[in-house]
């Protein structure tokens, strides 16, 4: 069969008109050049690989396939290697409980996750690789904080969960993350939890209201990771922070990362980031605080009363993407 590549191996690759694939890693380049390995990375061959949930689409021109782990698993790269695109999800932070026997205030928000993406080198010789994600904190069913969600991690990299809702109880500030965002204050005139450095991964959470004699009515809002947690205000459950900006790994775009709203005994809760962090309790219906949306990394709302929990906080996810045609 007649091979043009070796009949004129300085060719460009762009005047080869039998070419496939090769015109999206540089169509300029010789093919010489790609037969001694020189496009994409030099070394790299097609990767074929298993684990989490696998789909394929198309954008431009170039075909790519992505692992989606909901759940911790395991990526095995069975042949080629190459770069990768991760996007990787902490959990969040659960709800802070609601008021005791001695006083009357909403449970702060939870923190978001952290959202953290990047490129990294797959092959066989260091598969296979531990995916695991991180898992959301629960909400408390008394009147203590919530609880902190878990770290996430994929490809040597790690990613800190969210901080959790602050309790109404004795002051209790919201939890702080390293990474992911701080959780709302409970409403005990309690203050905000810190988020990741200058919100790199997370932001703060939303202050307390400090208002009465013994306490305010109304926790602060967790923070999301595109934005802080809203302060609670006039009796109202500060607002969970924003998440992240639409990301598009996988054929359809998405936001991570919202939020939990808190809770007021009085008035209205405030609501979870982006539509995705659960949303405080609301005095006048529902005492409890909701979950966010699972898999996005979003913290749960805070509880208005400590027979009813916080909202729990999602688990994050791990998406990994590479070039297949």
């Amino acid at each position: 069969m007649f091979r043009q590549d070796r009949a004129n191996p300085s060719t460009a690759v762009s005047t080869w008109k039998g070419r496939k694939d090769l015109a999206k890693a540089n169509p300029s380049t010789a093919v010489s050049a790609w037969l001694n390995g020189g496009l994409a990375g030099g070394a790299s061959s097609p990767i074929t690989a298993f684990g989490g949930i696998i789909t394929q689409y198309e954008d431009s021109g170039t075909t790519y396939r992505v692992h989606a782990f909901r759940g911790t698993g395991t990526l095995t790269v069975h042949a080629g290697s190459g770069d990768a695109d991760y996007l990787i999800v902490s959990g969040a932070g659960g709800g802070g409980g609601g008021a005791g026997v001695w006083a009357n205030g909403g449970g702060g928000g939870g923190g978001a996750g952290a959202v953290h993406s990047g490129t990294a080198t797959i092959d066989t010789a260091s598969s296979p690789y531990t995916i695991t994600v991180g898992t959301g904190g629960a909400g408390n069913a008394g009147s203590g904080m919530g609880t902190v969600g878990v770290t996430g991690s994929a490809l040597g990299v790690s990613v800190t969960g969210g901080g959790a809702g602050g309790s109404w109880d004795y002051g209790a500030n919201g939890g702080n993350s390293t990474d992911g965002s701080g959780g709302g204050g409970g409403s005990n005139g309690a203050s905000k939890g810190t988020g990741g450095t200058s919100g790199t991964y997370g932001n703060d959470g939303g202050d307390a209201d400090s208002s009465g004699d013994y306490t305010g009515p109304a926790g602060g809002g967790g923070g999301g990771f595109g934005a802080v947690g809203g302060d609670a205000s006039s009796d109202v459950g500060g607002a969970g922070g924003a998440g992240s900006s639409a990301i598009g790994i996988t054929a359809t775009t998405r936001t991570y990362g919202g939020g939990g709203g808190g809770a007021s005994t009085t008035a209205s809760g405030g609501a979870g980031g982006s539509s995705i962090g659960g949303n405080g309790a609301k005095a006048t219906s529902s005492w409890e605080g909701m979950m966010g949306v699972p898999n996005t990394g979003s913290g749960g709302g805070g509880a208005s009363t400590n027979t009813m929990g916080g909202g729990d906080g999602t688990a994050g996810i791990v998406l990994i993407r590479y070039v297949v045609a």
